[in-house]
């Protein structure tokens, strides 16, 4: 098992600021520390067309006769939920929302571009002290480009839509110190897991987990997407991670916009410390219906699966699918009677998996590609699983219904568990060989 030191509650007798804090102290425009209540600016509100439609009736109620946004230049709109087979609906509400940013010149991905998530970090919108909020839970994972992200309802989007502001409470932060680096075997989504498993689906609620530390140096990011990502999942506002060569590096392909990175003083205050050892992560397997219902992917007792899913904000990267890629090649292929299906979280890693080939590798081993965007992870498009059908998947919830039929069962996994439960017909370890 992992080495980790006990967590330490530390004292609140320090001046320094935390990342979370200097962020929002700005955002504010005046210093505040965990606790305080902040009327913040954000610099980049985003909204889905499975949100979008009901902050724009918030922001009708609000303003009777006025839709007009206030700061149009800061919101971004994706239309990732829905699809052509989500039914009239559901397209109408995508509709409306499209309609709202044409007429407001509100930057638009529109339907099958990808996960807004993984669109707005490719532009390079998601940059170093930047305060990002998106009425979609998992709107954290801009926290990987040491960004303060965090999700907002619906009705926060309207009074971002009305005023240009929200309030947030400023969180306490957790100091999560990285150490080592990843077996060749394991992944982030690994990482992720293992940390609900520790914490469960509330302990960090309402506090920012502040990565740190040399591991950290060891992460791509890709993978500190994941992790930012996953930190709501333990009910935390935010995940953010250091800038450093690798968060330079990323955002000179994509920007050449100016950002200021922001640093932790070195007497922060935080509320607790946690020290992880990356190397002694093992693969693990979230088992339904919790994301915090964890354990090491090898201890499960064989069971048998009917799909594997391959897409998401969690593991829809092009990294995450020559992984599975290699699984599934060295193991001899799908195993009869398993369905996968392969979403990519944007078009641009669409092009990239076909220009590459390895769209056509999937596909000459049965596996069905989809449309870029959010597809079945929340179940509103994209393959819906049968009942008491098992799924595994790299995505990052697996509540009953998620997938859009409650009488299925959700396992999550890193893209490598996943192609290997591909290859073998189910999860687990006492099989041998495909089913």
């Amino acid at each position: 098992m992992p080495t980790l030191s006990p967590s330490t509650l530390m004292e609140n007798t320090v001046n320094g600021l935390t990342i979370s804090e200097k962020i929002l102290s700005r955002a504010a425009g005046m210093q505040v520390r965990a606790g305080d209540i902040a009327i913040c600016t954000p610099d980049l509100a985003m909204g889905t067309d499975g949100s979008i439609p009901m902050a724009l009736d918030y922001l009708e109620r609000m303003r009777p006769g006025d839709s007009t946004p206030s700061l149009p230049q800061r919101l971004v709109f994706a239309l990732d939920h829905y699809g052509q087979i989500s039914g009239q609906k559901a397209l109408s509400l995508q509709a409306r929302a499209r309609a709202y940013a044409v007429e407001h010149n509100i930057h638009l991905y529109d339907e099958a571009e990808g996960i807004g998530h993984q669109l707005i970090l490719e532009s390079g919108a998601a940059r170093p002290g930047l305060l990002m909020v998106g009425a979609d839970s998992h709107s954290t994972s801009y926290g990987a480009v040491n960004a303060f992200a965090t999700g907002i309802g619906s009705s926060d989007l309207a009074g971002v839509l009305l005023c240009g502001q929200l309030w947030l409470k400023v969180p306490e932060t957790i100091s999560v110190i990285l150490h080592g680096a990843l077996r060749a075997e394991v992944s982030a989504k690994d990482v992720a897991l293992f940390l609900a498993r520790l914490y469960g689906a509330d302990g960090a609620s309402y506090r920012t987990l502040e990565f740190s530390g040399p591991g950290v140096a060891q992460l791509d990011m890709d993978d500190r997407i994941v992790l930012s990502n996953m930190s709501v999942e333990l009910g935390a506002k935010a995940g953010i991670f250091p800038f450093d060569e690798v968060t330079r590096s990323w955002l000179q392909e994509r920007t050449d916009v100016q950002y200021d990175p922001v640093i932790a003083d070195d007497n922060a205050c935080y509320s607790s410390v946690l020290e992880l050892d990356l190397g002694a992560v093992v693969p693990q397997l979230a088992l339904p219906h919790r994301v915090d219902n964890v354990i090491d992917a090898d201890q499960v007792p064989y069971t048998a699966v009917d799909m594997v899913y391959l897409g998401t904000c969690t593991g829809g990267r092009v990294k995450d699918y020559q992984e599975a890629l290699t699984v599934l090649q060295e193991g001899g292929g799908i195993a009869k009677g398993v369905r996968v299906v392969v979403t990519p979280a944007s078009e641009r890693v669409r092009a990239e998996l076909d220009r590459s080939g390895m769209l056509a590798a999937f596909s000459a081993l049965g596996a069905e590609i989809q449309a870029p965007g959010c597809g079945s992870c929340c179940g509103t498009c994209g393959t819906i699983p049968a009942s008491g059908e098992k799924v595994i998947s790299t995505a990052n919830r697996n509540f009953k219904g998620r997938m859009g039929n409650a009488a299925a069962s959700i396992y999550l996994a890193s893209p490598r568990v996943c192609a290997m439960a591909a290859v073998r017909g189910g999860v687990g370890t006492k099989s041998e060989g495909k089913q």
